[in-house]
Protein backbone atom coordinates (compact mmCIF):
# COMPACT_ATOMS: atom_id res chain seq x y z
CA UNK A 1 0.00 0.00 0.00
CA UNK A 2 1.29 3.28 -1.38
CA UNK A 3 1.30 6.60 1.59
CA UNK A 4 -1.88 8.36 1.93
CA UNK A 5 -0.66 11.93 1.43
CA UNK A 6 -2.98 15.32 1.75
CA UNK A 7 -1.98 18.67 0.50
CA UNK A 8 -4.39 22.00 1.00
CA UNK A 9 -4.91 24.53 -1.77
CA UNK A 10 -6.66 27.31 0.14
CA UNK A 11 -9.50 28.66 -2.33
CA UNK A 12 -11.73 31.56 -2.76
CA UNK A 13 -11.52 35.12 -1.00
CA UNK A 14 -12.55 32.75 2.42
CA UNK A 15 -9.41 30.62 2.42
CA UNK A 16 -11.31 27.51 2.47
CA UNK A 17 -8.74 24.53 2.80
CA UNK A 18 -9.59 22.72 -0.80
CA UNK A 19 -7.61 19.40 -0.20
CA UNK A 20 -6.24 17.44 -2.62
CA UNK A 21 -5.79 13.41 -0.93
CA UNK A 22 -3.61 11.35 -3.01
CA UNK A 23 -1.35 7.81 -2.62
CA UNK A 24 2.36 9.04 -3.10
CA UNK A 25 3.55 5.81 -4.90
CA UNK A 26 1.05 6.15 -7.90
CA UNK A 27 -0.17 9.98 -7.44
CA UNK A 28 -3.44 9.60 -8.03
CA UNK A 29 -5.87 10.63 -5.57
CA UNK A 30 -8.95 12.90 -5.48
CA UNK A 31 -9.68 16.22 -4.60
CA UNK A 32 -12.34 17.15 -1.42
CA UNK A 33 -14.10 20.45 -1.69
CA UNK A 34 -12.90 22.94 -4.45
CA UNK A 35 -14.98 25.64 -3.95
CA UNK A 36 -13.18 27.74 -6.24
CA UNK A 37 -9.98 29.12 -8.18
CA UNK A 38 -9.72 26.12 -10.22
CA UNK A 39 -6.87 27.05 -12.51
CA UNK A 40 -5.10 26.77 -8.93
CA UNK A 41 -5.93 23.80 -8.10
CA UNK A 42 -5.45 22.38 -11.52
CA UNK A 43 -1.69 24.17 -11.41
CA UNK A 44 -0.55 22.60 -8.48
CA UNK A 45 -1.71 19.23 -9.19
CA UNK A 46 -0.16 19.51 -12.84
CA UNK A 47 3.06 20.76 -10.89
CA UNK A 48 2.94 17.94 -8.67
CA UNK A 49 2.27 14.76 -10.91
CA UNK A 50 -0.75 14.14 -9.62
CA UNK A 51 -3.60 12.69 -11.73
CA UNK A 52 -7.47 13.15 -10.13
CA UNK A 53 -9.63 10.77 -10.24
CA UNK A 54 -13.02 12.48 -8.34
CA UNK A 55 -14.15 14.95 -6.76
CA UNK A 56 -15.45 14.83 -3.26
CA UNK A 57 -17.62 17.04 -1.55
CA UNK A 58 -18.50 17.35 2.32
CA UNK A 59 -20.89 19.87 1.71
CA UNK A 60 -22.95 22.41 -0.38
CA UNK A 61 -21.53 25.66 0.49
CA UNK A 62 -20.37 27.98 -2.32
CA UNK A 63 -17.32 28.15 -0.83
CA UNK A 64 -16.52 24.01 -1.29
CA UNK A 65 -18.75 23.49 -3.58
CA UNK A 66 -18.42 26.46 -5.87
CA UNK A 67 -15.66 25.35 -8.11
CA UNK A 68 -16.81 21.50 -8.61
CA UNK A 69 -18.35 21.84 -12.25
CA UNK A 70 -16.04 23.87 -13.74
CA UNK A 71 -13.38 21.06 -12.22
CA UNK A 72 -15.99 18.52 -13.60
CA UNK A 73 -15.51 19.90 -16.85
CA UNK A 74 -11.64 20.46 -17.48
CA UNK A 75 -10.80 17.11 -16.07
CA UNK A 76 -13.80 14.79 -16.79
CA UNK A 77 -13.84 13.40 -13.26
CA UNK A 78 -17.40 12.63 -11.34
CA UNK A 79 -18.86 14.73 -8.39
CA UNK A 80 -19.40 12.31 -5.70
CA UNK A 81 -21.44 14.28 -2.73
CA UNK A 82 -22.79 15.42 -0.25
CA UNK A 83 -25.93 13.78 0.94
CA UNK A 84 -28.53 14.61 -1.13
CA UNK A 85 -29.86 16.62 2.15
CA UNK A 86 -28.04 19.53 0.25
CA UNK A 87 -29.02 19.35 -2.63
CA UNK A 88 -31.14 22.86 -2.28
CA UNK A 89 -27.95 24.94 -1.41
CA UNK A 90 -26.03 23.22 -4.45
CA UNK A 91 -29.20 24.56 -6.59
CA UNK A 92 -28.51 28.42 -4.81
CA UNK A 93 -24.41 28.55 -5.68
CA UNK A 94 -25.05 31.93 -7.82
CA UNK A 95 -27.35 33.37 -5.41
CA UNK A 96 -25.47 33.32 -2.60
CA UNK A 97 -22.40 34.16 -4.55
CA UNK A 98 -24.33 37.56 -4.98
CA UNK A 99 -24.54 37.80 -0.95
CA UNK A 100 -21.00 37.04 -0.37
CA UNK A 101 -19.16 39.86 -3.35
CA UNK A 102 -18.44 36.59 -5.45
CA UNK A 103 -20.44 36.53 -8.22
CA UNK A 104 -19.07 34.55 -11.15
CA UNK A 105 -16.62 32.86 -9.12
CA UNK A 106 -18.57 30.26 -8.47
CA UNK A 107 -21.37 27.99 -10.35
CA UNK A 108 -24.13 25.97 -8.81
CA UNK A 109 -23.48 22.64 -8.64
CA UNK A 110 -24.94 18.96 -9.76
CA UNK A 111 -23.35 15.98 -8.65
CA UNK A 112 -22.94 12.64 -10.76
CA UNK A 113 -23.72 10.56 -7.60
CA UNK A 114 -25.22 12.16 -4.08
CA UNK A 115 -23.76 9.62 -0.56
CA UNK A 116 -25.43 8.31 1.77
CA UNK A 117 -23.66 7.28 5.27
CA UNK A 118 -22.49 3.51 5.12
CA UNK A 119 -20.63 3.65 1.94
CA UNK A 120 -17.07 3.57 0.90
CA UNK A 121 -15.05 5.60 -1.41
CA UNK A 122 -11.70 5.10 -2.66
CA UNK A 123 -8.56 5.54 -4.75
CA UNK A 124 -5.93 3.51 -4.80
CA UNK A 125 -5.71 0.85 -1.85
CA UNK A 126 -6.74 3.71 0.19
CA UNK A 127 -10.58 3.53 1.75
CA UNK A 128 -13.07 6.31 3.46
CA UNK A 129 -16.52 5.48 5.12
CA UNK A 130 -19.01 7.85 4.64
CA UNK A 131 -20.90 9.53 7.74
CA UNK A 132 -23.65 11.72 7.43
CA UNK A 133 -23.18 14.44 9.87
CA UNK A 134 -25.65 17.19 9.46
CA UNK A 135 -26.00 20.44 11.49
CA UNK A 136 -23.33 22.87 9.72
CA UNK A 137 -25.72 22.12 6.90
CA UNK A 138 -28.21 19.20 6.37
CA UNK A 139 -26.23 16.79 3.87
CA UNK A 140 -23.25 17.58 5.50
CA UNK A 141 -20.90 14.24 5.13
CA UNK A 142 -17.19 13.14 6.39
CA UNK A 143 -14.21 10.80 4.84
CA UNK A 144 -12.99 8.12 7.22
CA UNK A 145 -9.75 6.18 6.83
CA UNK A 146 -9.83 3.82 9.20
CA UNK A 147 -6.18 2.78 8.54
CA UNK A 148 -4.37 5.59 8.71
CA UNK A 149 -6.72 7.12 11.56
CA UNK A 150 -7.65 9.95 9.18
CA UNK A 151 -10.60 12.35 9.05
CA UNK A 152 -11.66 14.98 6.48
CA UNK A 153 -14.51 16.89 8.66
CA UNK A 154 -15.37 19.78 6.40
CA UNK A 155 -17.09 22.09 8.61
CA UNK A 156 -18.20 19.91 10.88
CA UNK A 157 -15.60 20.73 13.40
CA UNK A 158 -12.42 23.43 13.72
CA UNK A 159 -9.67 23.52 15.51
CA UNK A 160 -10.42 25.26 18.76
CA UNK A 161 -14.39 25.58 17.21
CA UNK A 162 -17.02 24.13 15.70
CA UNK A 163 -19.09 24.36 12.22
CA UNK A 164 -21.49 27.69 12.35
CA UNK A 165 -25.31 27.06 12.43
CA UNK A 166 -26.66 30.63 11.20
CA UNK A 167 -26.82 29.52 7.76
CA UNK A 168 -29.80 28.16 5.86
CA UNK A 169 -30.56 24.12 6.83
CA UNK A 170 -28.41 24.80 10.01
CA UNK A 171 -29.15 24.07 13.31
CA UNK A 172 -26.81 23.99 16.00
CA UNK A 173 -28.15 20.69 18.64
CA UNK A 174 -28.02 18.53 15.77
CA UNK A 175 -24.20 19.70 14.96
CA UNK A 176 -23.03 18.91 18.54
CA UNK A 177 -25.19 15.06 17.81
CA UNK A 178 -23.24 14.80 14.64
CA UNK A 179 -19.66 15.29 16.80
CA UNK A 180 -21.37 13.85 19.89
CA UNK A 181 -22.69 10.62 17.95
CA UNK A 182 -20.22 10.02 14.67
CA UNK A 183 -16.86 11.93 15.29
CA UNK A 184 -16.03 11.57 19.24
CA UNK A 185 -16.49 7.17 18.33
CA UNK A 186 -13.68 7.66 15.42
CA UNK A 187 -11.47 7.68 18.30
CA UNK A 188 -9.51 10.43 20.44
CA UNK A 189 -6.30 9.60 18.64
CA UNK A 190 -7.61 10.54 15.02
CA UNK A 191 -6.15 13.16 13.01
CA UNK A 192 -8.28 15.53 11.03
CA UNK A 193 -8.28 18.18 8.52
CA UNK A 194 -10.98 20.55 8.30
CA UNK A 195 -12.64 23.34 6.09
CA UNK A 196 -11.07 26.36 7.69
CA UNK A 197 -7.76 26.75 9.24
CA UNK A 198 -5.48 24.02 11.14
CA UNK A 199 -6.84 20.78 11.48
CA UNK A 200 -6.02 18.29 14.79
CA UNK A 201 -6.77 15.07 16.84
CA UNK A 202 -10.30 14.58 17.80
CA UNK A 203 -9.10 13.33 21.78
CA UNK A 204 -7.61 17.32 21.74
CA UNK A 205 -10.49 18.67 20.77
CA UNK A 206 -12.65 16.74 23.01
CA UNK A 207 -10.41 17.58 25.96
CA UNK A 208 -9.73 21.37 25.39
CA UNK A 209 -12.57 22.95 22.55
CA UNK A 210 -14.97 25.52 24.32
CA UNK A 211 -17.60 24.70 22.16
CA UNK A 212 -17.62 21.34 23.44
CA UNK A 213 -17.01 21.41 26.68
CA UNK A 214 -20.23 19.11 28.84
CA UNK A 215 -21.03 17.57 25.16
Amino acid sequence: MGQLQAGIIPVTPLQQNCTVMFDLEIRRGVVVDPGGDADVIIQTIEENGITLEAIWLTHGHLDHAGGAMELKERLNIDILGPHEDDRFILDSIEDSAERFGMAGMVRNCTPDRFLTEGETLSFGDHHFDVFHCPGHSPGHVIFFNRLQKFAHVGDVLFHGSVGRTDLPGGDHDTLMASIHDKLFPLGDDVGFICGHGPGGRIGEERRTNPFLRGL
